[in-house]
């Protein structure tokens, strides 16, 4: 059921999974078919400034998305230490599966097409929980991801992916080019001239904004 409300839905959320409190921000314009659910990486959470703003540009185009935490509070606190959970890929793949089939069960979110965006380590996460679930995920983007990460999951990966590098993220590059070759979905690897690892340089986050956007309406 698509949101018919003249306002889009925008809220925290609080979902409760395998003894887990995990929080989110989910916003759903009023025109909404699609939710991009975003999979932070290296530490970030919700409250990312780059993937809110890449979050932005969807909801301006009519796509809802989810940014959510991937640890708990807890296990965050513990992260920030020792680094523990951020590289734990298993771990933050099936944290995210888990929330995507929490998405799928509730029924104000019915009808709406599931996508990943994933950052970073986020982006091994998304592939392998795209690859898990094939029937719901309808679209994969990584920015400046690490999908050699996710190397054993690749050849299972049915959704179209977009794979975003910086053209001065050299090594990133090289690891994005070797996992592009096992993946047998529809795929794009494109390359931002000028761009490093965070995109930070003037108009390269626009740029991934863009290419985001283009992407998820096509296939969402």
């Amino acid at each position: 059921m698509k949101n018919n409300d003249s306002q889009p839905i925008t809220k925290e959320i609080l979902i409760h999974i395998n003894g887990k409190n995990i929080y989110g921000n989910l916003k759903i314009p009023k025109k909404a078919e699609g939710l991009v659910i975003f999979a932070h990486g290296s530490g970030s959470g919700r409250f990312s400034t780059r993937n809110n703003y890449v979050a932005g540009i969807l909801n301006k185009n009519n796509l809802g998305t989810l940014l959510f935490d991937l640890l708990t509070a807890e296990e965050e606190k513990i992260d920030n230490y020792t680094a523990e959970y951020r590289f734990n890929i298993e771990l933050l793949a099936n944290r995210l599966i888990d929330v995507t089939d929490w998405l799928v069960k509730e029924p104000s979110l019915k009808g709406l097409k599931l996508g990943y965006f994933g950052a970073s380590t986020g982006a091994a996460a998304a592939l392998i929980a795209a690859a898990k679930r094939p029937s719901i995920i309808y679209a994969v983007v990584s920015r400046g991801g690490r999908p050699d990460l996710a190397m054993e999951s690749l050849p299972e990966v049915k959704a179209p992916t977009l794979l975003i590098v910086g053209g001065n993220d050299f090594e990133v590059i090289e690891l994005n080019r070797t996992a592009y070759k096992n993946i047998p979905a529809k795929k794009k690897l494109e390359i931002i001239p000028g761009a490093t690892h965070l995109f930070e340089e003037p108009g390269a986050l626009e740029e991934v904004a863009r290419l985001s956007a283009e992407w998820f309406l096509k296939y969402l």
